[in-house]
């Protein structure tokens, strides 16, 4: 008994010095605030941006753009049409003009300029075209290079962009017949063709490749969309004869002219990590950086490297990465290491008309970003848009680059460092997770743990910090926070203070050697918030009752079905009930997408839709339902052709009680009312 007292206050003990130092960093940040008038800065304050007027008979859904040696802007669009705008910089404060160049394309969601040609991607073809008499309209429109289609809505084609040999690439999207499939040649693969039509498959296991490019070294990377066999948003360099990890497209992996030797039969469905899979399936490749899903979107799109034509902070070389779902773009910092590119993810921007698909640089330095929701849905509400960011030549308090290091990381900052705050182990916080490998739509993250700091070692210009770790893990993504960091001067917080490094390799370089001068000597314990998205228990406070309850004798007095149509839509909008009525609704989801149904309180949805999006990495266990009053009934988050039922007792108060899915973005658009009268 004396023993088990004697455990307990000890236990009690541990728990109170836990306690104090989770909320000492809290503490000492408040305080700092307090006395030294701590400012947050604003994307806003750095980063402009001015929308282009879009005449009212023009639907600029944006598919392509590109920047003619006029000035003038190509835009091509989803309903296939190749728009010139003059003036699209408004200088001296004259409106752009529109001329309309091409018409009655197939959806054209690729356009370059090459050579003097406007070359662009069809849903079947590569298309040259060319203005023979100089009247400002195409009279030629040239067929490069065409491959066949099933009539799949889902075989979206995307491109060109030139490689280093200066051959035109495209990507095929594959099929969607409840999984990914390649019904019609060459879909869910990357494909070089040269401008005399000759056409060289590349690389396969492309799902949705809407955006890719090269960097300022001329190597290709493309952007997938989280779906079958992708766990989340990525980029991955692409080199001739790469699996990329869909198998769809392996079904052409037979073709005498492929690369790729893989056969479908040979991708394991063990959900394990997909760089795990890799080490025994040779060919495949992992991303060179995941874009964590909900958190840095949900639908990665164009990609658009800072080169010598871009003036858009000091970021050089780096790569920016467009969202159309979450109409945000993300910055990517990449480094090759023993021939393997991988990096580090920051949040850039956020706040766009629409989904971002396309961007271009500018004469003047400035970044043209092209959108449209139409279909998709997009947290930006206009169904398309055209709008130009401009750097405003300020300085941003910024991590600009994270270099790894075989014990840690090198963070490089773009101002000096409070050198208080970067030794102090509560300013930071790490951990790594990862994703599942498998048939599935999505997934969760997985094999989350706490990465714990062992030394800080803070550079004599205080514009690096090198941070050694307890462990580094290989194949990992590794989120690192810096939310206790302020400028050397103290009156800066940073203005992204997070980012995600996905590490492939390590670096042979020296390790830090660890002083009383450097070491921390106490692990630091997780922010607060962390710890408590990781702990917090899978079921929602929120009420699920998937099963009818067994007093329910007699059944429900009213029962519902609603499933999804195109567009983020519920297909039922409208369900009416009265007060303290027993409801039972089943809910399809029919849709290609991850989908839940939430019931809120009256004028509440809009909350609870915004917290949804803030769940961070745990919102897909947790099946995006917020901790929120507000919050009234839900099913889970259903993958693709998934069903789920909820019985529950309608409220007693008439009213308007919204319903919407709160997978991040989907709120705003995806929503109906249930109404409860007496």
């Amino acid at each position: 008994m004396k023993l088990l007292l004697k455990n307990n206050r000890y236990t009690l003990l541990k728990q109170i010095v836990y306690v104090i130092l989770l909320l000492s960093p809290s503490i000492i940040d408040a305080q700092s605030k307090s006395n030294k008038n701590i400012q947050s800065q604003k994307e806003d304050n750095f980063y402009k941006l001015i929308s282009l007027p879009i005449p009212e008979n023009v639907a600029l859904e944006v598919g392509g753009m590109a920047f003619l040696p006029n000035d003038k802007l190509a835009v091509s669009t989803r309903h296939g049409e190749v728009w010139i705008i003059s003036n699209p910089y408004m200088k001296n404060g004259m409106m752009p003009k529109y001329k309309l160049f091409a018409q009655g394309l197939h959806e054209a969601l690729g356009l370059n300029y090459i050579k003097g040609d406007l070359y662009l991607t069809q849903r079947s073809e590569l298309t040259r075209l060319r203005d023979l008499d100089n009247d400002g309209e195409a009279d030629e429109y040239k067929t490069v290079y065409s491959w066949p289609l099933s009539g799949n809505y889902h075989e979206y084609a995307y491109g060109p962009i030139l490689d280093k040999e200066g051959k035109m690439v495209v990507n095929l999207n594959v099929a969607w017949m409840d999984r990914g499939v390649s019904i019609a040649k060459w879909h869910g693969w990357m494909l070089k063709i040269t401008e005399d039509g000759k056409m060289e498959p590349f690389v396969t296991g492309l799902r949705s490749p809407a955006g890719f490019n090269t960097n300022n070294n001329g190597d290709i990377f493309y952007a997938e969309n989280q779906g079958d066999w992708v766990g989340s948003g990525s980029i991955t360099h692409a080199e001739k004869g790469d699996f990329m990890g869909n198998p769809a497209g392996l079904v052409w992996a037979s073709q005498p002219n492929s690369p790729v030797k893989l056969r479908t039969e040979d991708i394991p469905d063990t959900d394990e990590p997909k760089y795990e899979v890799a080490k025994r399936v040779p060919g495949l490749k992992t991303p060179s950086v995941w874009f964590p899903h909900t958190i840095l979107g949900v639908s990665t799109s164009g990609i658009l490297s800072y080169d010598a034509k871009a003036s858009m902070g000091p970021f050089e070389g780096q790569l920016f990465v467009g969202d159309q779902g979450q109409s945000k773009l993300m910055r990517v910092y990449l480094e090759r290491i023993k021939g393997v590119y991988q990096g580090i993810v920051f949040p850039f921007r956020e706040g766009f008309s629409s989904g971002i698909l396309r961007m271009n640089w500018g004469s003047d330095g400035s970044m043209f970003v092209g959108m449209t929701s139409r279909g998709w849905g997009s947290t930006g509400k206009k169904e398309f848009g055209l709008q130009q960011l401009v750097w405003s030549g300020k300085m941003p308090f910024e991590m600009k680059k994270v270099d790894a290091q075989p014990d840690g990381f090198e963070v490089t900052f773009t101002q000096p460092v409070d050198e208080k705050t970067a030794r102090n182990p509560a300013s930071w916080n790490f951990s790594s997770f990862t994703y599942q490998y498998h048939h599935v739509y999505g997934s969760p993250v997985i094999n989350q743990a706490a990465r714990n700091i062992k030394a800080i070692e803070l550079s004599p210009d205080h514009l690096k910090v090198r941070l050694v770790l307890d462990s580094m893990k290989l194949g990992y993504i590794h989120e690192i926070r810096a939310e206790g960091i302020r400028s050397a001067d103290s009156s800066f917080e940073l203005l992204h203070n997070y980012g995600y490094y996905t590490l492939n390799r390590l670096p042979d370089n020296d390790k830090l050697l660890i002083t009383e001068q450097n070491k921390v000597n106490l692990p630091v314990a997780m922010h607060q918030h962390d710890m408590a998205d990781m702990k917090m228990p899978a079921k929602s406070l929120a009420k699920n009752t998937s099963s009818q309850p067994k007093e329910w004798t007699a059944g429900p007095d009213r029962s519902f079905t609603i499933g999804t149509k195109p567009g983020l839509k519920f297909d039922i909008e409208t369900l009416t009930v009265k007060a303290g009525m027993k409801v039972k609704i089943v809910f399809n989801n029919n849709d290609d997408m991850l989908h839940n149904l939430v019931i809120t309180k009256p004028e509440t949805a809009d909350n609870v839709g915004l917290l949804a999006t803030k769940m961070g990495l745990n919102g897909e266990r947790l099946n995006y339902i917020p901790k929120s009053s507000d919050v009234l009934f839900h099913t889970r988050i259903l993958h693709p052709k998934e069903s789920d039922a909820i019985y529950f007792i309608a409220p007693a108060n008439p009213g308007d009680y919204t319903y919407i899915c709160t997978f991040p973005g989907h709120y705003m658009v995806m929503r109906g009312v249930l109404k409860v009268t007496q």
